[in-house]
């Protein structure tokens, strides 16, 4: 029984593997992040971001800032679907949204939230984007529905009512 609606642009499928069942007989959170990357990965491509590309034009991206949200955990071959939606992008960087689905039951088990920056890989330095890159990007985006924005995005992590709290200063 699905308890959620899939949402966001289909990017990659998969089924959870032998090798990647922990001590807890569950998937490791390794291996989320794993499904995730290969979603980014499929994403890229649909920018143009090849290895084809990465090795002609010595351009691609970095992560420079992730967040991962495990909400429900995924058994030994059960089978999922990665989506993705891009929440923001400029000349340089782009904000994208993930959520990894069980594709037969099409519950949420987790999500996760992207900072990329585009990289000159000659000079190892942030760079605008190819034109045709931000055209495919702006053309993906543009394309991707009317999803809202998602509630677990740029969420901050913490304990409401600690015994224990190191005090962050407030500048």
């Amino acid at each position: 029984m699905a308890d959620t609606e899939i949402i966001g642009v289909e990017v990659s499928t998969g089924r959870v593997l032998p090798e990647w069942i922990d001590v807890n007989n569950h998937m490791n959170v390794a291996y989320y992040v794993l499904a995730f990357d290969r979603g980014v990965d499929a994403l890229w491509s649909r920018f143009g971001i090849t290895d084809e590309h990465i090795r002609e034009y010595q351009s691609s991206t970095f992560a420079v800032e992730s967040h991962v949200i495990y909400r429900r955990e995924l058994k030994l071959d059960d089978p999922f679907v990665v989506t993705a939606q891009v929440l923001a992008f400029d000349e340089k960087r782009i904000h994208q949204f993930q959520r990894l689905y069980h594709a037969g039951e099409h519950f949420l088990a987790a999500t996760a939230e992207w900072m990329n920056l585009h990289v000159d890989l000659a000079t190892r330095r942030v760079a605008p984007w190819p034109t045709t890159i931000l055209e495919d990007i702006h053309k993906v985006a543009g394309a991707q529905g009317e999803w809202p924005y998602p509630h677990e995005a740029g969420r901050q992590m913490r304990i409401s009512k600690p015994i224990f709290s190191v005090q962050v200063d407030q500048p």
